[in-house]
């Protein structure tokens, strides 16, 4: 049997995908030479990013197993070697754009992500639950999805998705960790432990701007900021750092929830952001005998929809109503949202249904030139 030929390799090895920038590798520079010998062994060398990548062992067995799969291949033998200075910068430009200019990709004009900051009044309503679970529900779709953790103070994201991988810095870049095809970052994963993080307006401000500017998300469908609940620093910072971020209100069916989470919607009144909708959590127990028990009260989501569609002068829909399920609980702690280990559960039917409802708004046009002249 003949060996594959030099397009046979390059071929294969084009489904070998980077797991943190999800390209592959050979539209990132990273693989520098490729060769079959006459007895069908295969020795390829690729380039990492940094000496210390923390997932060069995926990187080498997806390559062999790509190149083992093709007729005359008898053996592979995977190099890794690290990019130099200039391939860092070379792959920084290809991947930002000429000169690899920083800034916030989501605000540039042709930008078609849909993004989302996850809000509510009070802690304990289940909204870094919420957010994990949509984000999963939609890359899932195989939709390209990102998570910004930016709850500082109280971050829970990289636990609820079961990461305990690193960011892995390239220069000035950020490459965040991917946990089931999203890509996440958050404070969480730069302090040790479960240290505290005591951090005031201004420190709290540049983390986010940096999360958005130095993180490297790519061209996202969708990406979603875990809030802190209330209206403080991190609101207003995202009202400044992504004025075109759609708000998502979590509440509880309880009448009190619902009265605090109507302070976190009506921001929008004052930064001029869209609100997306309502999403009631913790609304019912389902019985054995099919029957429910309201332990928070109910009509708390309805309410709260009304009233701020009533402040804001349009529409806010009430997007879903979860009900109370100790999987998603389960879920959360062992680091698999339920939308993905338990996708039957009354809880991952209606978080589909909701993140249904967000995937069928179109990505947005408005605002964009379409480059059309009068003649």
């Amino acid at each position: 049997m003949s060996i594959p030929t030099p397009e046979a390799l390059h071929g294969a090895l084009a489904t070998v995908i980077d797991p943190e920038l999800r390209r592959p590798i050979t539209e990132l520079g990273m693989l520098d030479s490729v060769e079959a010998n006459a007895d069908g062994t295969v020795r390829v060398t690729v380039l990492l990013t940094i000496a210390g990548c923390p997932l060069r062992e995926t990187i080498t067995t997806d390559a062999t197993a790509a190149l083992a799969k093709l007729p005359g291949v008898t053996g592979v033998d995977v190099e890794l070697k690290v990019m130099t200075q200039a391939q860092r910068d070379a792959l920084k430009e290809r991947l930002r754009g000429p000169g690899g200019q920083r800034g916030i990709p989501f605000n540039e004009p042709g930008s078609l992500t849909k993004v989302f900051a996850v809000a509510s009044g009070k802690g304990g309503v289940g909204k870094s639950s919420v957010t994990v679970n949509l984000a999963c529900a939609l890359a899932a779709q195989g939709l390209r999805v990102g998570i910004v953790d930016a709850d500082v103070h109280g971050f829970s994201v990289p636990a609820l998705m079961g990461i305990t991988q690193k960011p892995t810095p390239v220069d000035d870049m950020i490459l965040p960790p991917v946990a089931f095809g999203v890509k996440v970052i958050s404070v969480g994963m730069f302090v040790a432990g479960n240290k505290a993080v005591a951090w005031r307006g201004p420190m709290l401000h540049r983390a986010l701007e940096q999360f958005l500017t130095d993180v490297y998300f790519g061209d996202l469908d969708a990406l979603f900021l875990d809030l802190p609940p209330g209206t403080g620093d991190i609101a207003i910072s995202v009202a400044q750092l992504l004025p075109k971020a759609e708000i998502l209100v979590v509440t509880t069916p309880q009448a009190a929830a619902a009265d605090v989470a109507e302070r976190a919607g009506t921001i929008a009144t004052q930064t001029g952001q869209h609100l997306a909708g309502v999403v009631e959590n913790m609304s019912f127990l389902e019985m054995p005998d099919g029957g429910r028990m309201e332990l928070f009260g109910s009509g708390g989501g309805q309410v709260l929809a009304e009233r701020l569609s009533a402040a804001v002068g349009t529409e806010v829909p009430l997007l879903g109503q979860i009900p109370l399920d100790i999987r998603l609980r389960e879920g959360g702690d062992a680091g698999r949202p339920v939308v993905l280990g338990a996708p039957e559960t009354a809880a991952a039917q209606a978080l589909q249904t909701i993140a249904d409802k967000l995937s069928a708004k179109p990505r947005g046009l408005a605002g964009m030139s379409l480059g059309i002249q009068p003649k």
